[in-house]
């Protein structure tokens, strides 16, 4: 198997965690995000959304990491992925609600036009307008996530056991850290994190992002 990644992309960083925490054989290779290198051949002629990541495996190409996660769940019959139905499904779930609710808010309304010059609005009025419409809807799912999903005091999304949905969550939150945002005063969202923090693998993986933040601990963020 072979991963195309970058180290710093948010949705690299979940299958990296996993794949590291399974000790998976599989051939990683970088493809540099800040040069363009995912907008140009070759990258660009395997995977026609230019992002990050591509999974190979023989002639299986996956590009997104719900689903990719999803399957090397399956290849090696990880109970992270829970084969019960009822508990399945609730894994779906969340992966689902990040993917379509929470991300889309936090990342590409908040964190990603002020870290990244490509998402920056063209406008200083539309960038404004952007960061303050992401901060509201942003802090809407951050409560749901404390109040709903953790509420009852659970240390995983889906119960007592780790699965495929923390991996997949947690790195979409941390994200959080290098725009400084406060997880104090969401308690169930912070302990979750500090959970899934004890994975043996989590400051290897996560080693790229937490170099991205703090390069940038100087530059003012609106944030949570």
């Amino acid at each position: 198997m072979k991963l195309y990644m970058h180290p710093v992309s948010m949705t690299s960083r979940p299958v990296r965690l996993f794949i590291a925490e399974n000790q998976i054989p599989c051939e990683e290779q970088i493809v540099d995000l800040m040069t363009g290198e995912h907008l140009q051949p070759p990258y660009a002629g395997i995977n026609p959304n230019k992002l990050v990541p591509l999974l190979e495996d023989g002639d299986l190409r996956l590009t997104e990491s719900s689903a990719i996660l999803k399957y090397l769940a399956e290849k090696i019959e990880s109970p992270a992925y829970p084969r019960d139905l009822k508990k399945r499904a609730k894994v779906n779930e969340m992966m689902d609600w990040f993917n379509t609710n929470f991300y889309r808010d936090f990342g590409y309304g908040m964190a990603y036009p002020q870290i990244f010059p490509h998402h920056k609005r063209a406008s200083d009025v539309v960038q404004s307008a952007t960061l303050t419409w992401g901060q509201e809807r942003a802090r809407t799912w951050l409560a749901v996530l404390n109040d709903h999903w953790l509420g009852d005091k659970r240390p995983f999304l889906c119960g007592d056991a780790i699965t495929i949905a923390d991996y997949f969550g947690a790195c979409l939150v941390t994200l959080g850290e290098v725009i400084r945002c406060d997880f104090e005063q969401f308690p169930n969202v912070a302990r979750w994190l500090d959970n899934v923090k004890k994975l043996k693998t989590w400051p290897t993986v996560n080693q790229a992002l937490y170099g991205l933040a703090s390069a940038v601990k100087d530059v003012p963020f609106v944030t949570i």
